[in-house]
């Protein structure tokens, strides 16, 4: 919101708002509750300890170019409080560890993702859940709250943690997709400065095209002959959409520069440029549903957990993938899965 708008919304001035950003003024309680009322936050929120500043320096955010400063912050601040959930959790359970290398010296993405597929022992083969791995891995996976079809995903070190945050409003088949761009970022630009560049962008596209479609497994699975048809059915086999399959085929030189516009141009002609007609079952997140679990066997909801946080129980739900429905915050009805909580 802008500052009038809050102001309107929150029934008070904007000069109000304003003295209140820049730390003139302290807010009466008619104040703190109107402005609790106008955002729908608990009034405790405003009183807790400042969040982790995000820089945007150190976050990879695809489609910069079309996503407005609005829109960024927006996404920045959802990630803010996904560090403070993060925390909550961090006292409560041990999550594993990361167990990522860091590739920045490396000059090919294809070769390091070779690399991190024989560090993390799976080989050629296509990945069944994503999702579950990067978290195995220790990666802190959450789902992005703002509605936005220009914030697609980002990612970020945080001290040695790696957080990734993923639009959920895209394709299955896109989300995956924009998991491995990320993890390239992780990996490729750790130690990297704004990472918004033409180079970077390239290079975290090659390494997920590659990590995700091995140049051996493609090779070995495709037949000769490769019609619109084929690319459609074989595109289920490693979890991407066709016209990412077929930008694959073309690299590894399995379609022709004639054969490969050909194929897009059918794609685009079945609606496979917009979307995916024939879609796979979106991922969810392992860890948040073993993390839910052990709080209701411990006969707590995570409307308890909202409360300590000063936070609404939508805004939990939004950033771990939607898992809890209203009735579930009251009446919890998912299998308790072992996880080890901190003593």
């Amino acid at each position: 919101m802008s500052c009038k708008a809050l102001a309107e919304k929150a029934g008070i001035s904007p000069i109000t708002i304003s003295r209140l950003e820049n730390g003139d003024n302290e807010p009466d309680e008619s104040t703190i509750k109107n402005l609790s009322v106008a955002l729908d936050y608990p009034e405790g929120f405003f009183f807790e300890e400042t969040l982790d500043e995000i820089s945007v320096n150190s976050v990879s955010f695809r489609s910069l170019k079309r996503m407005s400063a609005k829109e960024r912050e927006a996404a920045i601040s959802a990630g803010e409080i996904g560090l403070d959930i993060m925390r909550w959790v961090d006292e409560r359970f041990n999550l594993p560890e990361q167990d990522l290398i860091d590739f920045s010296s490396e000059t090919n993405p294809d070769v390091a993702s070779r690399l991190l597929r024989d560090h993390w022992g799976i080989g050629d083969k296509p990945i069944a859940n994503l999702l579950k791995l990067f978290e195995s891995k220790g990666i802190r996976v959450f789902s992005l709250t703002e509605n936005t079809r220009t914030v697609d995903a980002y990612s970020f070190w945080l001290d040695e943690t790696p957080f990734m945050f993923l639009n959920t409003i895209k394709t299955a088949e896109r989300s995956i997709f924009d998991s491995s761009h990320e993890l390239a970022h992780l990996v490729l630009h750790k130690h990297a400065g704004p990472k918004a560049s033409i180079s970077a962008e390239r290079e975290a596209d090659q390494f997920a095209s590659s990590f995700l479609m091995p140049e051996n497994d493609v090779k070995a699975i495709m037949p000769k002959f490769i019609t619109t048809d084929i690319v459609i059915n074989y595109k289920k086999r490693w979890k991407v959409s066709a016209m990412a399959l077929a930008y694959r085929l073309n690299k590894l030189g399995m379609l022709s520069e004639w054969r490969y516009k050909s194929t897009c141009i059918e794609l685009s002609k079945r609606g496979y440029r917009s979307g995916e007609p024939v879609g796979i079952n979106r991922e969810v997140s392992t860890i948040w549903k073993k993390i839910i679990s052990n709080l209701w066997a411990d006969k707590k909801t995570i409307e308890e957990m909202a409360k300590s946080l000063h936070l609404p129980v939508e805004e939990i739900q939004e950033l771990i993938f939607s898992l809890i429905s209203e009735k579930d915050v009251k009446f919890p009805n998912i299998k308790t899965t072992k996880l080890r909580v901190v003593k």
